[in-house]
């Protein structure tokens, strides 16, 4: 800012100075008029100056939310710490530092792939990658202290370096399998406890420290897929094997609960057997003479029944008797009548008989009459004289007929014998 000032100036008095050569010696009134302008010039680049000076480095500076500011005296040495607000600051005498109180993330990224530009080293000396992170804070109560030592850039210069030297050491004392699985909180416990005091030397706070993915080398992943593979197997065949056992045992225990339970229910059938046999020998003493009385009885009714049974048997004889000799009688007396019926029907016929026998010797044509009363309609009948032999009439009119008709076609007898029969 001097050096500026002192140019003005400079270029002030080369401009005066020019027209004062040239006037000469105007006037010794001339001179100190000029030299009284000179005072009031370089008074007003004065003001001028210091106003500019205000404008570029104002006295009042503001310290934010979640910031803290350190201001030191120069003259002093004396370091004041403010809070949010606004601070005097008076350039030349003070100086002003303003550092962040929040929490701050450092993540080395250059160590989360195996493949990356800086890997971890396990003891098996493969590279492994690991997502980490570490949270750290500044300590408000040393930066009082420490404030004109801290670097501008604390995670770059502090704690970048601090965590680098001991995340590799902590790695190299565990196997690969041990930082993927069993022992990653063994891990971060020991990264915070060795990085802990490192940083608070340096007025930093460890927050914590977080383990995420790890990156394995491919042909390590390779093998460890089969290995979990082989294991997953073993733990299936454990767990399977386990389970059979306990079938083994829970049908073993059904089948003791089974034969404790035929037991308890043979048992139990047993008792109800002796019960039912004593309550059944307690009711035979009492259905023994029941049934003694039963059987009297029986015998009583079979006497009975036997005495009744003979009893009807002589009456249904005596009934038969009796029946049989009233059909003897009623069939002897049947048979009289009808000896007596025929005997009857033998005179009236045979008196009859001589009745008709006169009648006919009498009057011979009644024989034709009766005979031509028998016969149908259809056949003619010829009333003839009797044959002079004195025999049946009808023969010889058949006789005579038969042959006619044999005379005249061969064919009509066998019709007329027909008709005759």
């Amino acid at each position: 800012m001097s050096e500026r000032l002192n140019a003005v100036v400079t270029a002030i008095r080369n401009a005066f100075a020019g027209p004062a050569a040239r006037m000469g010696a105007a006037g010794k009134g001339m001179a100190r008029s000029i030299t009284h302008s000179r005072g009031l010039i370089i008074g007003v680049l004065a003001v001028g100056a210091a106003g500019y000076a205000l404008v570029q480095h104002p006295p009042v500076k503001t310290v934010g939310r979640g910031e803290i500011g350190v201001r030191d005296n120069r003259l002093t040495g004396h370091a004041s710490q403010f809070g949010e607000g606004s601070v005097m600051v008076l350039p030349g005498l003070h100086d002003l530092r303003v550092f962040d109180l929040r929490d701050q993330v450092y993540r080395p990224v250059q160590s989360a792939k195996a493949t990356g530009d800086a890997p971890f080293q396990s003891v098996e000396g493969l590279s492994i990658g690991v997502d980490l992170s570490v949270r750290y804070a500044l300590d408000p109560a040393k930066i009082g202290a420490m404030a004109r030592t801290l670097p501008d850039n604390l995670g770059t210069e502090i704690v970048e370096p601090a965590v680098q030297g001991v995340i590799y050491k902590v790695f190299t004392k565990y196997t690969v399998r041990e930082i993927f699985s069993s022992k990653r909180a063994e891990i971060q416990q020991a990264i915070e406890t060795e990085l802990r005091p490192k940083l608070a030397a340096d007025g930093v706070m460890l927050r914590a420290v977080q383990m995420g993915k790890v990156d394995l080398p491919a042909d390590y992943r390779r093998g460890m897929d089969q290995l979990l593979a082989e294991e997953l197997a073993s733990e299936k065949m454990r767990y399977t094997l386990e389970l059979k056992d306990k079938r083994v045992k829970e049908t073993e225990l059904d089948a003791e609960a089974d034969k404790v339970r035929r037991e308890k229910a043979a048992e139990a059938a047993g008792n109800e057997q002796i019960i039912a046999a004593k309550a059944q020998s307690e009711a035979m003493k009492h259905v023994l003479p029941f049934k003694q009385k039963q059987i009297e009885q029986r015998q009583l009714e079979a006497e009975a029944e036997k005495l009744s049974r003979i009893k009807s048997a002589e009456g249904t004889a005596q009934a038969r008797r009796i029946e049989a000799a009233g059909e003897a009688d009623s069939r002897q007396k049947l048979a009289d009548a009808e000896a007596y019926r025929l005997d009857r029907v033998g005179k009236i016929t045979s008196e009859q008989m001589a009745r008709e026998g006169a009648l006919i010797s009498k009057h011979p044509l009644l024989i034709q009459k009766t005979m031509a009363d028998k016969l149908s309609d259809k056949i003619t009948v010829v009333i003839a004289p009797p044959p002079s032999d004195g025999g049946f009439i009808g023969s010889a009119l058949l006789g005579s007929q038969q042959k006619a008709a044999a005379a005249a076609a061969p064919a009509e007898p066998q019709e007329t014998t027909k008709e005759a029969q």
